[in-house]
């Protein structure tokens, strides 16, 4: 038996990001802003599968809070990936091509979320969206470089063209050396900012199938969210 409940969009960021990086080697100095995020999207253009570790931190001004994570993220573009917490241990988001299954048991302990996909909770790949075609829902500034970890990489401003949009802005942080999107930043239309910084990443490496597939647990309840 299934229950029916409201997903936000803001469940799905994490696939945040990972899903934006990849690997054409190119010279990088002294970029534009268009021509930083031109490198970023030819070079996510070629990912197919990607296994990639994270760090992610959400701060929330609001309520003086913040909260850090760190995993592991599997994909199959176009439409199937497993994102596996291990801090907290025993979170995971998963797509099997079908649904999104949003299972949090550190904060929503006995329920797991259901989402058709094609409903509005956010694409399965959360990349696509600043990295095909981002000038027709963006506009495009920044090219400050900073380095971060110890890899040079150029900054890239995305502010919507849209007061529908679930952002105020998008910040990437561009590797320079292989267009590797290294950290996303965002922050939402409440205030909150999300960064999610890329630790490891494996363009086209072998991911693990089981992986996308979700078992619900025992005595855990499947609540339905927007079915499109």
């Amino acid at each position: 038996m299934t229950h029916s409940i409201r997903l936000t969009r803001g469940r799905f960021a994490l696939p945040a990001l990972a899903l934006a990086m990849s690997a054409a080697p190119a010279a990088a100095a002294a970029q534009s802003p268009d021509g930083t995020l031109d490198r970023a999207v030819a070079a996510y253009a070629t990912i197919k599968t990607a296994r990639i570790a994270f760090t992610q931190t959400i701060d929330n001004a609001l309520t003086g809070s913040t909260v850090s994570s760190r995993g592991e993220l599997q994909q199959r573009r176009p439409s199937r990936f497993a994102v596996t917490f291990e801090e907290p241990a025993g979170d995971r988001i998963v797509s099997d091509g079908r649904y999104v299954w949003v299972y949090l048991p550190s904060t929503n302990p006995g329920q797991v979320i259901r989402a058709k996909l094609g409903a509005d909770v956010g694409a399965p790949d959360f990349a696509a969206q600043f990295l095909e075609a981002p000038r027709k829902s963006y506009t495009v500034s920044g090219g400050s470089a900073a380095t971060i970890d110890g890899a040079a990489t150029h900054s890239v401003v995305l502010m919507p063209k849209s007061a529908d949009s679930p952002f105020q802005k998008v910040t990437l942080w561009v590797n320079d050396s292989d267009a590797l999107l290294r950290r996303v930043e965002t922050v939402d239309q409440s205030g909150v900012v999300r960064r999610i910084t890329v630790t490891k990443f494996g363009k086209n490496a072998p991911v693990d199938a089981n992986a996308f597939v979700f078992h619900v647990p025992a005595g855990v309840k499947v609540y339905d969210g927007p079915s499109g």
